[in-house]
């Protein structure tokens, strides 16, 4: 509501609004009112028209998120007379053809729960949830329709953004559509909805603001589906980037940064995620070109660890933390100074690297009884390493060729390969 401009805001008797089951009038325009939809689809299909005629030949907008983070707050549901009316009318067809033709799914569950009847009421077939599920078919069919005349102006990808209920933002102790979550967005529990009425939406994207890795790898799980690519438009940032990036194939991700001191310097968590954002533009080239492949690998040293391995296609790998090579610094006492990157194998003797604050060792793939031999000639001291042809500090040019600016010397090479953020992107060519 707070988007809508001063004509929608002070008629609300045109524009009508969430009526909540106490009777109050909310701050939130219901997605069950023609008129709302038919200003929208024309201020939409006015943008599009503009975007078209000033950007179609640059195309510097390569994508356009239609409302923000769609959904109720303080009702499940709109209980005005249009609203409830559907809400006592039958499940549309489509739906329950499509729930059948799914036949898994949390959408499918809620349903056979409730008894699994092929034809009823919103509530007949989906009982206590029934508020939920309508307001996510009506938002979502709504703003299909958006989508719909927009395309049909001007044909680039569109999105709708997600306030997830995994977040918890409202403070509330349990998980309550309406109260903890926007009653009706596009989160986990009625994501499939989104997905079988929304053909002119390209993406349904999280806002993720989890910071910790096995609730952010679980969102990534929901919503990097084959019929939805990951991409994730609001988030905190920080190497959880890397994972969407490296693990679940992202096609996007965006970071809010704290604005600058007065005397332009930056907080340290805003310094790190420039730099994750700078090493990540650095190789975009070999991300559009590897993604999916398994060629992509993530650094990211967690609490306590001092060592990650990696399996690669004809060497072992090992990742160490505590210590850069480059400079021979420590880690401030705070442990601010964390590893982090991204590893890509081109190919079974080329490496390339981001990131800072890691080494990385290689060693190829040998029989056991060879790899312990060369463990114990060094008195396991040293690790036995790959035989390296060049190791090159550079950067991608506009065509994606690699230009070496500088190539390191044996002394530079000969315990791993480091990297800091600042030196752009290094280029390991293997000679065994």
């Amino acid at each position: 509501m707070d988007f809508a401009p001063g004509w929608v805001k002070t008629n609300p008797q045109r524009y009508k609004r969430v009526i909540s089951s106490a009777g109050n009038t909310l701050w939130v325009l219901s997605s069950h009112c023609p008129a709302n939809l038919e200003a929208d689809k024309k201020a939409f299909t006015a943008l599009c028209k503009h975007l078209k005629a000033i950007d179609s030949t640059e195309q510097t907008v390569i994508g356009i998120q239609i409302e923000n983070e769609p959904g109720i707050y303080s009702s499940d549901r709109d209980y005005g007379p249009e609203a409830q009316a559907e809400f006592n009318s039958p499940v549309p067809a489509k739906l329950v053809t499509a729930m059948k033709a799914a036949g898994k799914g949390r959408v499918y569950d809620l349903w056979q729960h409730a008894g699994g009847k092929k034809s009823g009421t919103w509530p007949e077939l989906f009982g206590w949830e029934a508020g939920e599920l309508m307001t996510a078919w009506s938002i979502a069919t709504y703003i299909d329709a958006v989508a719909e005349v927009g395309k049909a102006t001007y044909d680039i990808p569109m999105l709708i953004n997600v306030a997830l209920l995994e977040t918890q933002s409202r403070g509330a102790l349990y998980s309550l559509p309406g109260q903890t979550y926007a009653s009706g967005g596009g989160v986990s529990k009625v994501l499939d909805i989104f997905k079988w009425v929304t053909p002119h939406i390209d993406i349904i994207a999280p806002d993720i603001y989890i910071p910790d890795t096995k609730g952010f790898e679980s969102l990534c799980t929901i919503y990097a589906r084959d019929d939805n690519p990951l991409f994730v438009p609001e988030s905190l940032g920080g190497t959880n980037m890397l994972r969407a990036i490296a693990d679940y194939n992202a096609v996007g991700y965006a970071v809010w940064l704290r604005s600058p001191a007065a005397d332009g310097s930056l907080p340290p968590d805003a310094r790190m995620n420039i730099n994750i954002v700078r090493c990540v533009a650095s190789i975009i080239t070999l991300l559009l070109k590897y993604q999916g492949t398994g060629k992509i690998h993530t650094v990211i040293e967690e609490e306590g660890m001092t060592t990650q391995r990696f399996d690669f296609e004809g060497y072992l790998g090992r990742a160490a933390f505590g210590q850069v090579q480059s400079f021979n610094r420590r880690r401030d006492q705070d442990g601010s100074l964390r590893g982090w990157g991204l590893v890509i194998q081109a190919s079974r003797n080329e490496f390339y690297m981001v990131g800072d604050n890691y080494q990385l060792f290689l060693q190829p793939k040998a029989p056991p009884e060879k790899l312990l031999a060369a463990a114990i000639r060094n008195d396991y001291s040293h690790d036995p390493q790959a035989q390296y042809l060049s190791v090159d500090e550079g950067h991608f040019d506009r065509n994606g060729d690699f230009i070496v600016e500088c190539q390191r010397n044996g002394d530079q090479i000969s315990r791993g390969l480091w990297v800091e953020s600042q030196i752009g992107v290094l280029r390991a060519r293997m000679c065994d």
